[in-house]
């Protein structure tokens, strides 16, 4: 029900004097009193709603016997915010003063709970008696309303860019590592493609027969298959193989056999494997034998190599990817997505700042279905929120990331093993500019954007559960977008 079509009794006797006696007009004088009433109204409203969250803002209200409900909307379930019977207490369009300057709707909902009667003004009228009556206190609240939004915004911004910078050094970081390990093995892969042309040149001056050299071949070629499937080993297995192979080696005259035995046993080949190769080369000289045992390390070498330039551009790719995934790069604002990847996105991207004092459990429904959303604006939220709980933990401790569905919605819980947030502080989380980050560490808009992505933009709700040792933010999103004029883009097929 609006206030077009609530019910309610007009044109009721205004009395100065009665108005007088309310707080909000006591300093005024007969003049102004006598305006009031003049371009003012009595209304007795029936139980029910008066109005709407959202819908324009066109009436003041000032309560002069009854009892109102004033409720915001969270997660799309409304929540009171009071419940009052208080004489001259008021609602509505009271930032009618800023007129054009800023949005006129009503930022709650007011519900009369009994028959109750109200002293009325149209939006248009009370702005007109504030820039009358009060224009230097008008001034004031323009300049204070519009200067704690700029701050609001600047400061939100600077959040941003912070963690921008922040996400931007960890990246670097991430694929420096990747990048180096790279240029190390192209620069040792060189060494040893030279290496085997040299053993080739020797291979071919004759010290091979035909059918040795083809045989030799065919063993190269066993060697680098194997190294594909060499079986993983714990340091103690491999340690023990490394001193096999290293002392068969030295039996065998081949210099340096220790330091030629890891890759032997990093691939896979044991003495057993080598025996073959002996017998395969029997009778040659003892130099030859060396040169093949020296010409299948090379090739060991090489696709130990080639494998650490696969695994760390294919790193590399996965790190860009994520950094796209993350920051939604060339993808459509609002689409549908799986939150898992988001969620998995923003873990590489903080992989540095969670260090290796942090244990990450994922507890993931993958039966899940994707959700429209934001993503872009979803992953700030999973940074903010993996942020605060690392930062509550020192980077000692256990963050848990578990998702599933709720009714028509779908969670996100976001854990931590830190010291949790005292009952008093836990008020006041998601006030803008309140942090308990040391001077400098924090601004205290974190969790305030947070709530503002989930619960004005996205309709769901965001709430902490903690105590000591189990800190829990779980953020609840719609399945289904509630405002249908906005269709999201599905994922593209695979």
């Amino acid at each position: 029900m609006s206030e077009e079509t609530a019910t309610r009794t007009t044109h009721l006797v205004c009395d100065p004097e009665e108005l007088r006696r309310m707080f909000l007009f006591e300093k005024l004088n007969d003049e102004q009193l006598a305006r009031l009433c003049a371009e003012g109204r009595i209304e007795y409203i029936e139980p029910g709603p008066v109005y709407r969250e959202g819908d324009p803002a066109t009436c003041f209200y000032v309560l002069m016997d009854g009892e109102v409900r004033l409720t915001k909307l969270s997660g799309g379930t409304e929540i009171e915010l009071t419940r009052t019977d208080h004489t001259g207490s008021y609602a509505g369009a009271w930032t009618a003063y800023l007129g054009d300057k800023a949005e006129q709707n009503y930022s709650g909902s007011m519900y009369v709970t009994r028959k109750s009667r109200f002293y009325v003004l149209d939006a248009g009228a009370f702005s007109g008696m504030m820039h009358d009556w009060f224009p230097m206190a008008v001034h004031l609240l323009e300049g204070a309303f519009f200067g704690n939004r700029s701050a609001h915004e600047r400061v939100a911004e600077r959040e941003r860019l912070l963690a921008l910078g922040s996400l931007s050094a960890g990246l670097t970081h991430e694929l420096n590592n990747p990048a180096a390990a790279a240029v190390r093995a192209t620069s040792g892969l060189r060494e040893r493609v030279a290496g085997m042309r040299h053993k080739l040149a020797m291979m071919a001056d004759g010290r091979f027969q035909p059918d040795m050299l083809l045989t030799l071949v065919r063993l190269q070629e066993e060697a680098a298959a194997q190294v594909a499937k060499a079986p993983e080993l714990t340091p103690m297995e491999a340690a023990d193989r490394e001193d096999a192979v290293g002392d068969w080696l030295e039996q065998h005259d081949i210099a340096d056999g220790w330091a030629l035995a890891p890759n032997f046993v990093q691939a896979g080949l044991d003495v057993d494997w080598l025996e073959r190769v002996q017998g395969t080369l029997e009778g040659c000289p003892e130099k030859v034998f060396e040169g093949a045992v020296r010409w299948l390390n090379y090739t060991i070498e090489t696709e130990l190599l080639m494998n650490e330039i696969a695994d760390s551009t294919t790193r590399i790719s996965t790190l860009v990817d994520a950094a796209k995934q993350y920051s939604q790069m060339d993808r459509a604002p609002f689409q549908v997505v799986d939150l898992h990847e988001l969620l998995d996105s923003t873990l590489v991207m903080l992989n540095r700042k969670l260090g290796e004092g942090v244990r990450v459990v994922k507890e993931y429904d993958r039966t899940l279905p994707p959700v429209p959303c934001y993503a872009a604006e979803l992953n700030q939220v999973w940074t903010n929120l993996i942020d605060n709980a690392v930062y509550a933990m020192r980077g000692e401790g256990t963050l848990t990331l578990r998702t599933g569905r709720d009714d028509d919605c779908a969670f996100v819980e976001i854990g931590d093993t830190g010291p949790g947030i005292p009952e008093d502080i836990r008020r006041r989380i998601f006030e803008p500019f309140f942090t308990t980050k040391p001077v400098g560490e924090g601004t205290g808009l974190g969790l305030d954007i947070s709530f503002r992505i989930v619960v004005n933009k996205h309709d769901g709700d965001i709430r902490v559960d903690s105590e000591p040792g189990n800190t829990r933010f779980t953020v609840r999103i719609p399945l289904q977008r509630r405002n249908e004029s906005e269709q999201p883009l599905s994922p593209p097929n695979p």
